[in-house]
């Protein structure tokens, strides 16, 4: 049984999932960016009992640089202190960030059970974004919508944010989670945090 299903609103990152962005953005619409992403976490789902949590990070790492705009997506998430971080703290913290929650991915993508993927609509969001509503749909044709915020970017549309089940953004989720840490010790503090969860993920 795939784990990852049971804790779904705990791990989408955005979800989940993210990369400094180094390649081309995926091209075509909004729907397009989160239909190849969603191919990649497919495949990953059915040769997950195949593969090593290794293997899997370095078959997500490529698919989620080009879908994820993560240095704006960790800039939201650690709020006015990005502002106060020095260059190389806010590149290490966008590695950090990058590295635990592809690690997260590669860790709960652990099976496949003949579930699917689906996009189902495209609309305007707020602040010229563009909502992609997306469906994963179970064996027991069960289904757990999946919201994509999109943005234009220069180089393709990239995701932003993520909600399940009609929810709260995962973002504003991480932003509260970080928040103690970040009042506690800054920018370091929470590029240790998320370089130490990673190394418990890669250990695995």
């Amino acid at each position: 049984m795939i784990r990852w299903f049971f804790n779904i609103k705990a791990f989408i990152l955005l979800a989940l999932l993210a990369a400094i962005p180094t390649g081309e953005a995926f091209a075509g619409s909004p729907g397009e960016t989160v239909e190849r992403f969603q191919a990649t976490l497919l495949e990953v789902m059915k040769g997950a009992k195949a593969s090593n949590i290794q293997q899997r990070y370095s078959l997500l790492s490529p698919s989620v640089e080009k879908a994820f705009h993560i240095p704006l997506m960790v800039q939201i998430a650690s709020g006015n202190y990005w502002k106060q971080a020095t260059n190389t703290e806010r590149l290490e913290l966008v590695n950090a960030f990058r590295r635990m929650s592809i690690l997260t991915l590669a860790t709960l993508f652990d099976g496949y059970s003949g579930e699917i993927f689906k996009v189902v609509e495209e609309k305007p969001g707020p602040q010229k974004t563009t909502l992609v509503g997306t469906e994963l749909i179970k064996a027991d044709k069960s289904k757990v919508e999946i919201a994509y915020v999109t943005r234009p970017f220069p180089k393709g549309w990239r995701i932003i944010d993520v909600i399940v089940d009609s929810g709260i953004s995962e973002l504003m989720v991480r932003r509260s989670e970080y928040r103690q840490t970040l009042k506690k010790a800054g920018i370091p503090g929470l590029i240790k945090l998320l370089n130490g969860k990673a190394d418990e993920l890669a250990s695995n």
